[in-house]
């Protein structure tokens, strides 16, 4: 007992998962005594189910099936794009641009919005070139941090091997930090789903959890409102496990 309270204490996997699993059963019960009464803030649990049956019914695996497709189109071309400017930063002619997309990230999402609708008319497109563009300018960034990370000795080391300026790019910063540009993108890849949902909302011509959301919330239905947001999470966190997976399976070294 005294080591689970004790700050940096290693524990048993086993014990980890106790201690989750009872986080996790307070945390159901206080939802269930929470919403026991005749008036409650929060949905019971049986608004909740009810939710769930009603989106299902209402075609929730073809939405979700929508959001999937967006997120992933979405993600591919904005890590195209940012690997470009990435791996063209260590050129100084290109190096001020690929900052200057940095800076981007700090432009408020409705405004950027705006002007992209007004440019494209067709709501699927509207919604991919949204998210590329919020995207590029974080993955930018992170890449670029990943590139500066690189140590030193590194970059020596290729040299010393009679390495041109190339091979060095190519070897050190593009081979060399592969599985690091994974966990890039896995790390954003939460960005592009909480984001996802918001982009869905304004643009809801196409469908996508963000447009049952945006239905639920007009009619004040709070059991599908959490419902979604479940399915959201759990679908989120599956993301992000099985691009850890993948990166882990390809790039054993990245496990030391």
């Amino acid at each position: 007992m005294i080591k689970i309270l004790t700050p940096f204490e290693k524990i048993s996997k086993t014990n980890k998962t106790l201690i989750l699993l009872g986080w996790l059963i307070l945390l159901i019960a206080i939802w269930f005594i929470g919403t026991s009464g005749t008036k409650h803030l929060f949905p019971s649990p049986s608004q909740v189910l009810t939710g769930f049956t009603d989106l299902y019914n209402e075609g929730l695996v073809v939405h979700i099936l929508h959001s999937l497709q967006l997120c992933f189109l979405s993600i591919f071309l904005a890590t195209i794009i940012s690997l470009v400017f990435a791996y063209s930063w260590p050129i100084p002619l290109l190096k001020s641009i690929s900052e200057f997309v940095t800076k981007f990230r700090f432009l408020p999402f409705t405004g950027l919005s705006f002007y992209i609708t007004m440019v494209i008319h067709e709501a699927r497109t509207m919604q991919v070139w949204i998210l590329v563009i919020f995207l590029t300018t974080f993955l930018t960034t992170s890449l670029i941090a990943v590139i500066k990370d690189i140590p030193q000795e590194e970059f020596d080391h290729a040299k010393t091997l009679k390495c041109s300026r190339l091979e060095v790019l190519w070897q050190v910063i593009i081979l060399g930090r592969l599985d690091y540009v994974i966990d890039v993108i896995r790390q954003n890849l939460a960005i592009t789903w909480m984001m996802l949902v918001t982009v869905e909302s304004i643009v809801v011509a196409s469908g996508g959890l963000g447009f049952l959301i945006k239905n639920s919330d007009k009619f004040m239905n709070t059991g599908r409102i959490i419902a979604l947001q479940i399915i959201i999470l759990l679908i989120g966190l599956g993301l992000d496990a099985g691009i850890n997976f993948l990166r882990k399976t390809i790039f054993r070294y990245s496990k030391i």
